[in-house]
């Protein structure tokens, strides 16, 4: 049963444990083993003053408090007598270099697109801007795709929730599938001859996988003139590619369809495997990079253009496409997940 004298025995022999504590662990033992909530002396104690008779509770109930106060203070004390110093501050030495920041660089789509600008405005093409959310007029019909047209299927489009109104006379009810519009916009209102480029953002309704994203950037290009032939068109192309890979990159052209020029071709680069066959080019020996034509007569007429008169040729390329190719990316993906580790491959 307990009593004033066995509380005193407990007290004495805490404090015979207390004086052996050497280390922050003993200090931590120590009071689990007289404070635990489930399996500590004194919540022990406390059970056992339950069951003391009504006349000695008060006074046994007032030594357990003092013990549990004594033991929480000398637990306390002894933890920070055993704690380490703390280690002064040190100086500021204002002497001493300034860390060196992180470079940053330009993104790798940013700088080949910046350029493909260079190549173009050295050939005297002019580089324009234009809007992403496009009306169905000049992103299908001017370009020989009218309702119902098959090759709108091709285009996989993503048709907005609400139009939105335009300076011209059409509602914008969709997201631009190519720059192409530009061309369109650019001939309703340009004095001929036309050299132009219209570099940007367009969108399709792909899924997200190593070859495709539901957004990308292209860059597309128009010559419109008197005399224009499908020997410019090549020279042009073969020219601009060769100053992106290098001369001795070799490139073919194909024979292709597209609604808005006729006739259609697409380009191929040869493959850095050197005709070998690989899996990249799926063993033939080439990539396709461009696709290109002589400017259909049902644009020219769209936008007022005697077709009799003028001739044109028009061209476009992925950016991705062209720089997967350029730096042997084989992952599209890796453009837009900011992963440090890849984006610093390429310093500019």
């Amino acid at each position: 049963m307990v009593d004033a004298a066995a509380i005193a025995r407990l007290r004495a022999a805490y404090s015979d444990e207390l004086a052996r504590a050497a280390t922050a662990a003993d200090v931590q033992a120590l009071r689990d083993r007289y404070l635990g909530r489930k399996q500590g002396a004194v919540t022990a104690l406390w059970r056992e003053i339950a069951h003391a008779s009504p006349e000695a509770r008060p006074e046994l109930g007032r030594l357990a408090n003092d013990l549990k106060t004594h033991i929480d203070t000398t637990l306390s004390e002894r933890r920070a007598a055993l704690a380490p110093s703390k280690p002064s501050t040190p100086r500021l030495d204002l002497t001493l270099p300034a860390r060196a920041l992180a470079r940053g660089s330009r993104h790798p789509l940013s700088a080949l697109l910046e350029r493909i600008e260079h190549i173009f405005a050295r050939m005297g093409y002019e580089i324009l801007d234009g809007p992403e959310a496009e009306d169905e007029y000049h992103n299908f019909e001017a370009l020989n795709m009218p309702p119902e047209h098959p090759a709108r299927d091709m285009q996989d489009t993503l048709y907005l929730a609400h139009p939105l109104a335009t300076r011209s006379s059409h509602l914008a009810t969709l997201l631009r599938t190519h720059t192409s519009p530009m061309q369109i916009r650019y001939m309703e209102t340009a004095q001929r001859p036309v050299r132009i480029i219209a570099p940007g953002r367009v969108y399709r309704r792909d899924n997200l996988d190593v070859t495709h994203t539901p957004m990308f950037h292209q860059v597309e290009g128009l010559v419109v003139g008197e005399g224009i032939t499908m020997g410019d068109l090549k020279s042009t192309l073969i020219g601009f590619l060769r100053q992106l890979f290098g001369e001795d990159r070799p490139v073919t052209f194909r024979p292709s369809f597209f609604p808005y020029t006729e006739p259609s071709a697409d380009i191929f680069l040869g493959c850095t495997c050197r005709g070998a066959g690989c899996g990249v080019c799926k063993q033939t020996g080439w990539l396709e990079v461009l696709g290109s034509g002589m400017v259909h007569p049902a644009v020219f007429e769209a936008v007022g253009y005697d077709p009799e008169r003028y001739t044109g040729f028009a061209f476009g390329a992925g950016i991705e496409r062209l720089a997967m190719l350029l730096h042997g990316i084989d992952d599209i993906r890796l453009f837009y997940e900011n992963d440090m580790r890849f984006l610093e491959q390429f310093p500019s």
